[in-house]
């Protein structure tokens, strides 16, 4: 043993000296470089890294004996993403996130449409539905942090041509938005009376700006998210605090208001009839959940995520502070400080600040220099948007070409981890924003919305329907929870509610389609809310009739619930699970509450 031993250390020096001899062979010595030629052969490193940081990842190679789909869950679950994003990244994204100009400015429009009660009743019954969809992309996010995230369920654990049509459909969402949140940044600036002639200036700055954020790869949008974040969740919190004082009369005009608004002048819903009002509170469903939009980054984000297993459930459970804290006291507020009735409440354009509900109270209590602060925020928020459209769109492409949904070289994954031709392409179709100086700028992006209009219920709708499926899959074969590491705290009653209120949301975003308020029902207006339906159906059918695949669900006994998986050792995992969970119930009831919500 002590000769092996030995003979071991032996090898080990001698591999050190062959090391250290090659690399003094290899490494010109100080003293025959000149400083100059030192600095330029750093320079020449910087540079060859930099270039071949370009060339494309090497993949593993995938078995061509597979099934279609085994080969799709292979190539998504070794996918070459690099895992930058941290704890801190994901917390941010999860709570700042989806804080966008739906509350900063469409709540005005929903004030006005429902009155303040409506608001609340439809923010409150969407964010229910919002809670249950991220617990359940939480669970499956932290068991397949794969690439493309939540975009690959459903051709797993639904079926191909649904999963074909619902990530087209989550693509062309976030191609159209970001050149529509360049155009709005840029009509953003005009709060302080900025020369039109600029705006091609601006729009040109904020997409260079959004571009080079993105080419730094993850880490730079989650970095830039990070700060984003933080600065949206001050505002937000800073709106609320100074809304308690003025509401008590602490402001310097006005005095004490409390709960006028919702008496005086006509109540707290809008409308004469009980059908109107029904009308009101529907038209706010649909506002409330596009101001959610962007909820379910956090899964798309987990394949990039250092330790999903630890860093997403957390970043899932903080839905629940943002829907509580942000949006319900946020929206309260604001329906305590502002009458529906208010004239202002109807903006020039979906990022007026002038018609934002928060800049209406700050100014009308007789608050100076505070509206433009929150101008800068809407500024901010609608950068954020614009930063999270690219990555979103670029990672759905590359997944959908590692799905064969589109051609092989939307998933180029270079050195750096970055989908680089889908990032080049979202970024191309970005320019599309140099139209904001056409005549028929509103008609173009109104269409171009119109396509992916429904987007965010069509997603949000499959992550339901992929966890009820995929918890089917676990007990058609014979396994349990006990074997996940997070369990969604709605549970699958949750996933059941979350498709039932999207279900609903559809009906009544039809209804509002086919009879506008304040307005004639007529084609334009309809096709304009609900254009992405028909395309959605036709993509779904299109996809069955190529594939010549007339099933409606993959069968549950047949589904693959292995491949992606984070952790590969099952009996270790449902050790290592049982532990935790008995160390848990041994803690104070007021521990378990914070790590269930927490």
């Amino acid at each position: 043993m002590s000769s092996s031993y030995e003979k071991d250390i032996s090898d080990g020096k001698d591999a050190h000296l062959r090391v250290e001899s090659e690399f003094i062979s290899q490494e010109p010595l100080s003293h025959d470089l000149s400083s100059t030629g030192s600095e330029e052969h750093k320079k020449g490193k910087v540079w060859t890294r930099f270039v071949d940081s370009f060339r494309e990842r090497e993949r593993l190679e995938v078995d061509p004996n597979m099934s279609e789909l085994d080969q799709i869950a292979f190539r998504t679950a070794n996918s070459p993403l690099q895992h930058h994003l941290k704890n801190r990244h994901l917390q941010m994204i999860a709570i700042g996130g989806a804080i966008g100009t739906g509350l900063f400015v469409g709540s005005g429009t929903a004030l006005r449409t429902a009155g303040p009660a409506g608001i609340l009743i439809g923010w409150g019954l969407t964010g229910t539905m919002i809670y249950s969809m991220v617990m359940a992309l939480g669970e499956l996010a932290v068991l397949f942090p794969v690439s493309g995230g939540f975009t690959t369920y459903a051709t797993r654990f639904i079926d191909e041509s649904y999963g074909f049509a619902n990530n087209i459909n989550y693509m062309l969402q976030w191609l159209v938005v970001l050149p529509l949140e360049i155009v709005a940044a840029s009509i953003t600036v005009n709060y302080w009376g900025t020369n039109p002639r600029y705006r091609d200036g601006f729009v040109a700055l904020f997409w260079l700006a959004i571009f080079i954020i993105n080419l730094f790869g993850v880490k730079g949008y989650g970095e830039a998210e990070f700060i984003f974040s933080i600065i949206k969740v001050i505002t937000v919190v800073g709106f609320i605090i100074l809304g308690i004082i003025l509401n008590c009369g602490g402001g310097p005009v006005k005095g004490y208001i409390g709960g006028r608004y919702w008496h005086h002048p006509y109540g707290a819903f809008v409308g004469d009839s009980a059908g109107a009002r029904f009308k009101g509170v529907c038209s706010v469903f649909v506002t409330a959940a596009f101001s959610f939009a962007g909820s379910e980054l956090v899964g798309l984000a987990s394949a990039e995520t250092a330790n999903p297993r630890k860093s997403v459930p957390k970043a899932a459970k903080q839905v629940f502070w943002r829907i509580t804290l942000f949006y319900l006291l946020a929206l309260g507020m604001v329906g305590l400080l502002v009458p529906y009735t208010e004239k202002r409440l109807i903006g020039a354009s979906s990022v007026d600040a002038a018609a934002s509900p928060f800049v209406i109270a700050i100014t009308t209590h007789g608050i100076r220099g505070l509206p433009s602060v929150v101008n800068v925020v809407i500024l901010i928020a609608v950068l954020s948007v614009g930063n999270s459209a690219i990555y979103a769109c670029s990672r759905t492409l590359c997944a959908l070409a590692e799905q064969n949904f589109l051609p092989k070289f939307f998933g180029y994954i270079d050195r750096s981890g970055r989908p680089l031709y889908s990032i080049l392409v979202t970024s191309g179709f970005g320019l599309v924003a140099f139209v904001a100086q056409s005549k028929k700028e509103g008609e173009v992006f109104n269409w171009l919305l119109a396509l992916s209009g429904l987007s965010s219920l069509f997603t949000w709708g499959g992550i339901c329907l992929c966890h009820i499926r995929f918890r089917k899959a676990l007990s058609a074969q014979g396994r349990g929870t006990d074997e996940l590491s997070f369990v969604s705290p709605a549970g699958v009653y949750g996933s059941y509610w979350g498709l039932f209120m999207i279900i609903l949301m559809f009906i009544a975003q039809f209804y509002v389609a086919l009879f506008p308020p304040g307005a004639k029902p007529n084609a334009k207006a309809f096709f304009e809310a609900y254009l992405s339906f028909p395309i959605v159906i036709a993509c779904y059918l299109g996809h069955k009739i190529y594939k010549k695949n007339w099933k409606i669900f993959i069968k549950a006994e047949d589904m693959d619930i292995d491949t992606g998986r984070k952790d590969d050792d099952l009996d270790l995992l449902r050790q290592e699970v049982a532990e935790e969970r008995a160390v848990l119930a041994t803690k104070p009831w007021w521990y378990r509450w914070w790590v269930f919500w927490c």
